[in-house]
């Protein structure tokens, strides 16, 4: 929550109801929305971010967009406003029309780019714009969160990895995809995008992370595990690889390794892996036993022009995943 300096008062507001939850509609000045409204950041240090980070082609869209004049219309914003804005009537006899008074800032739920583009086409025209908004009067954490998750994948919105991100308190692999790209000691926290977004030296998203996962347990039955201790088992593994084969590891421009197609091929191998390094009459996992066996991974040619240029596909990271598993597995 966001206090305000001093309260601000919003007329002509219409208060309604949307499936039982109380919410207020009109208009306020860009100058006075712009420090009306705050953003949730995904990484916020609560846990309960969940905004995506500006993507400035779009504000600077959208600022062209509003400089058409008045046939550059525009839906409105969405707001949280935690019960933080208090709603009061002009007349008993219309109890649905009156002013809002607003003690704190509201959490923009939906709109992010609309505002940053309404803010830099204020600021280079000197002019002054109605921001129109839909306030819910309040929303806890969790239900913000499934509102701005349903908003933006029904529609052409966020990425499935912030997607996962944002289930990762209430789907497993999810939140070990999460860790895998958070913890210290994972050999992926590095390299990877919780948001989707691909950078120079973060080309694994959390989608990607994901699907390995899903990948390197679907063999292995470890249902009795807990999943702090699937994350071990997986970061012991992939740790093991990179200790092969550190340079290629780090190297993405030149090898393979960390290629989509063939960590789902370690994935598939470790998983089958798994499954043959059980203890003898037992269904917990002879560590030394798994350990020695990913040692066997060595004298690979991981490079982008070598045997393994054209693979590609699932069924390219099926193929390999049989070679890996034969060169690991010892009888």
């Amino acid at each position: 929550m966001e206090n305000l300096p001093h309260q601000v008062v919003i007329e002509n507001v219409l208060q309604c109801k949307m499936r039982g939850k109380v919410a207020y509609q009109s208009q306020f000045p860009a100058t006075v929305g712009l420090n009306l409204t705050y953003v949730k950041p995904y990484n916020d240090p609560s846990g309960k971010g969940y905004q995506r980070p500006t993507d400035m082609k779009r504000v600077d869209d959208f600022a062209m967009y509003l400089s058409k004049g008045d046939d550059s219309l525009f839906t409105p914003i969405l707001l949280n406003a935690a019960g933080m804005w208090e709603f009061s009537a002009y007349d008993t006899n219309r109890p649905m029309y009156g002013r809002l008074l607003c003690k704190s800032k509201a959490s923009l739920m939906d709109g992010q780019h609309r505002i940053g583009g309404i803010k830099r086409y204020i600021d280079e025209t000197n002019s002054e714009i109605n921001i129109p908004f839909m306030a819910f009067h309040f929303l806890d954490e969790d239900e913000e969160i499934r509102l701005f998750d349903t908003i933006n994948t029904k529609a052409k919105g966020i990425s499935s990895s912030l997607s996962r991100y944002l289930k990762r308190e209430s789907d497993e692999l999810s939140w070990m995809a999460t860790e895998l790209l958070t913890i210290n000691g994972s050999p992926f926290i590095h390299l990877g995008s919780i948001t989707g977004k691909r950078s120079k030296g973060r080309h694994i998203t959390l989608q990607n992370l994901y699907r390995v996962l899903k990948y390197f347990f679907k063999e292995a039955n470890v249902s009795h595990l807990t999943k702090h201790e699937k994350v071990e088992i997986a970061i012991r593994y992939f740790n093991l690889i990179r200790e092969n084969y550190p340079n290629e590891w780090m190297n993405y421009k030149e090898f393979k390794l960390t290629h989509i197609v063939c960590l789902d091929a370690l994935a598939m191998a470790g998983s089958k892996l798994l499954l043959h390094s059980r203890k003898e009459n037992s269904k917990h996992i002879d560590y030394d036993k798994f350990t020695r066996s990913v040692k066997q991974l060595r004298k690979i040619d991981w490079s982008t022009e070598g045997p393994l240029k054209y693979l590609k596909g699932i069924s390219g990271s099926k193929t390999l995943a049989v070679e890996l598993f034969d060169m690991m597995y010892l009888d």
